[in-house]
């Protein structure tokens, strides 16, 4: 019997289907930019096919070589990167690196950023413009210098976050695909933020990108990383990104919203669905272990089996009585 009573369901009937926005997923699990390489790098590893999508690796405009390194500073609570988005540019990205993506079957969202907000047209409208079949959405990481204004990161302002979201919507134009605007937490009040992306045309909100942090060795007293200072991930900041859904979903019912941050179980994949996430992102986990997406799908379907939750729509906002 399953412990909300009645029959408890078998794991093959779970239903694990899930929307975001528009766009239908198989299941609520995805990589994390930044975190699965810009194209197939995981399919020796895993199915990629058998998540709900793959998010790549950040694309601009052009090509960018990324920061100094070193880049990665391991910790125990996480990791502190500072790669600084190094990408062969969307152009090569397209021709180079989807093609064997998208051979192994998965649903692809595209990541882009830029400095500038004709930076996140360009790149939205060049990925638009492609009409490849496995991309099915775009999403913009916005927690970027924005050149035009002092390099104040877009995230960081209400107007600037709402001026290249509705930017990055017209370059997709045309295309059908759905803007996902990824947030930063680094921000006193995150619906701030939040309100004016959806106002300008954004899809859905990804909670959260990294937070703010910094290692230095005692021993020399300089950084541990090449850049100085980098962004926080892994289980550190697993309650930041909750908190973030949750205030999102209360502020915004209607939003589509991913959540993201030190999902490393199933049991953290339904926290963050609980909490008003309608799907979930897989990121730091996989420097460690490259198939920690595909584990985390299991034990979240294996969670859904053990608590009675025979749809994963069911368990989507249950923290607010959805």
């Amino acid at each position: 019997m399953g412990r909300r009573g009645g029959r408890r369901p078998s794991a093959a009937a779970v239903d694990l289907s899930t929307r975001v926005g528009a766009l239908r997923l198989a299941n609520p699990i995805m990589t994390a930019s930044g975190t699965a390489g810009h194209g197939a790098e995981l399919a020796g590893y895993m199915d990629l096919a058998g998540l709900g999508a793959v998010v790549v690796k950040s694309v601009s405009a052009g090509p960018w070589a990324g920061n100094p390194p070193p880049r990665l500073a391991p910790l125990e609570s996480g990791m502190l990167n500072s790669v600084g988005l190094q990408n062969p540019g969307v152009a090569a990205w397209l021709e180079e690196q989807l093609p064997p993506l998208a051979a192994t079957g998965a649903s692809v969202v595209a990541s882009i950023w830029g400095f500038s907000v004709e930076d996140y047209r360009a790149v939205a409208g060049a990925i638009g413009a492609a009409r490849a079949a496995s991309v099915v959405a775009v999403e913009a990481n916005i927690s970027c210098p924005n050149v035009e204004d002092r390099r104040r990161m877009f995230a960081h302002d209400p107007a600037a976050a709402a001026e290249v979201t509705a930017a990055a919507v017209e370059g997709l134009a045309g295309s059908g695909l759905p803007l996902w605007v990824k947030l930063s937490p680094n921000v006193t009040d995150l619906t701030a933020i939040a309100g004016p992306v959806l106002d300008a045309g954004a899809a859905a909100l990804t909670l959260i990108n990294t937070v703010m942090g910094m290692a230095i060795d005692p021993a020399t007293g300089r950084p541990r990383l090449g850049n100085g200072g980098g962004g926080l991930s892994g289980p550190a900041i697993h309650p930041v990104a909750v908190r973030a859904v949750f205030e999102c979903r209360a502020a915004f019912p209607a939003a589509a919203i991913i959540g993201v941050g030190g999902v490393s179980r199933g049991v953290d994949a339904a926290e963050l669905l609980a909490a008003g996430a309608d799907a979930v992102e897989v990121g730091t986990a996989s420097f460690a272990e490259p198939a920690a997406a595909a584990r985390v799908l299991a034990e979240l379907t294996e969670w859904c089996r053990r608590h009675g939750v025979g749809k994963v729509s069911d368990l989507i906002g249950r923290a607010h009585g959805r």
